[in-house]
């Protein structure tokens, strides 16, 4: 079996349409770390970054921890809701590196600056390339709730 490298990471994101985008931050962060704490948008967040939801959050908890269960059997993980763009999580437990998206790099370093606040050391950030559509356009829910693409980033 593989060591992990970390012993808690964690990553963030809304997961409204689970794409194979999402799958990719998962399984980087399940390959690196023997505990993920994922951070799911809370409605209200959501709103307030001027997401419109086709999904409420219990109903992408559900879902999310139904792709969890399928797709990476036997992790140890932890979700946790996200009123804020870094919960109590990353902010203070020992959450030892970020899993962030090519999209939302920038946020890494703006949790370590939040991190040395409180005194806490910085996490590492792994930024996990864009999954392209067959289209070489990148893979977004925005784009699946178009119709330009499926799940998968089959062009519709």
């Amino acid at each position: 079996m593989l060591m992990s490298k970390f012993k808690l990471v964690a990553l963030g994101g809304t997961f409204d349409l689970v794409h194979q985008g999402h799958i990719e931050l998962l399984r980087q962060g399940f390959s690196i770390s023997s505990k993920v704490v994922i951070g799911l948008t809370s409605d209200e967040l959501a709103k307030k970054k001027g997401k419109e939801l086709l999904n409420d959050y219990s109903r992408r908890h559900k879902v999310l921890e139904e792709i969890i269960r399928k797709n990476f059997p036997n992790v140890d993980y932890e979700i946790s809701k996200l009123d804020n763009d870094f919960g109590p999580a990353v902010l203070e437990k020992e959450v030892e590196a970020l899993i962030v998206s090519e999209e939302t790099a920038f946020q890494g370093e703006e949790l370590n600056r939040l991190r040395k606040q409180k005194n806490a050391s910085p996490v590492q950030i792994v930024v996990v390339p864009m999954v392209l559509a067959k289209d070489g356009k990148r893979i977004s829910t925005t784009r699946i709730k178009n119709s330009e693409i499926d799940i998968a980033g089959n062009i519709l």
